[in-house]
């Protein structure tokens, strides 16, 4: 077991950052992740892990297994999830790091969720004071909401065995060095819809012929956020 010390855990800070800033620098979209993956991959290989690619199409999965097995107990199994999709949005920064693609960027941190992931795999490598398995889990296309399916379609949960399955979301203003958590639901979930508005155009000199489009979108907008507030 190697030694924790201040100066190995900066080491391996920046190398996380470093790969993080990589990542924003090339985003990916959703089952696009591509270039995403073969860095996980890889890294995952580099720190002595299973590897298994393309699960639930481009989803990665780490298996990092310890031998104490201390009261027999060794063959519990713990999972561990980061997403790995951006979302097709402009980045606007001038960080050094900022998007390379254009109509792309890491605005929900994945590329942090990642890196973090990464982090976890080299540390709990170098330093096994647990029994049993941990599945390090990267899932693809979690803005749409695909991507989980797919590695379950993909009978994630068959060829990996976990007892839980753990995972967690940056949340910018939260204290360094600390994280949140509560029983029940904690963070929120999209649901797409769409509403289609039958208008009619008309004139500004006689705008009682017309049906304004735009007014009723409005009022819809406003009357659902009244729901919610």
């Amino acid at each position: 077991m190697a030694i924790v010390t201040p100066q190995a855990l900066a080491a391996l800070k920046s190398k996380m950052t470093n790969i993080r800033h990589d990542l924003h620098r090339h985003p990916e979209l959703g089952f696009d992740e591509k270039r995403t993956a073969e860095i996980v991959a890889r890294e995952l290989r580099s720190y002595g892990l299973e590897v298994y690619e393309k699960v639930g199409g481009t989803g990665v999965v780490g298996i990092l297994k310890n031998g104490h097995l201390k009261n027999n107990r060794g063959n519990r199994a713990i999972g561990l999830r980061a997403d790995m999709d951006a979302l097709p949005i402009q980045e606007t920064s001038t960080h050094a790091h900022s998007s390379q693609t254009g109509g792309v960027m890491h605005a929900c941190g994945h590329d942090g969720h990642t890196a973090m992931l990464l982090g976890a795999a080299n540390y709990l490598s170098e330093n096994r004071n647990f029994d049993g398995t941990v599945v390090f889990i990267f899932q693809p296309n979690e803005e749409n909401g695909l991507g989980a399916a797919a590695m379950l379609a993909d009978d994630l949960f068959t060829k990996f065995p976990m007892d839980e399955i753990y995972g967690m979301h940056n949340l910018p203003g939260v204290p360094a060095n600390s994280f949140s958590t509560r029983e029940g639901t904690i963070c929120s979930s999209e649901s797409l819809f769409e509403i289609n508005i039958s208008a009619r155009g008309g004139h500004s000199a006689m705008p009682q012929k017309g049906v304004d489009a735009i007014l009723i979108g409005s009022e819809i907008v406003q009357g659902l956020q009244n729901i919610v507030a």
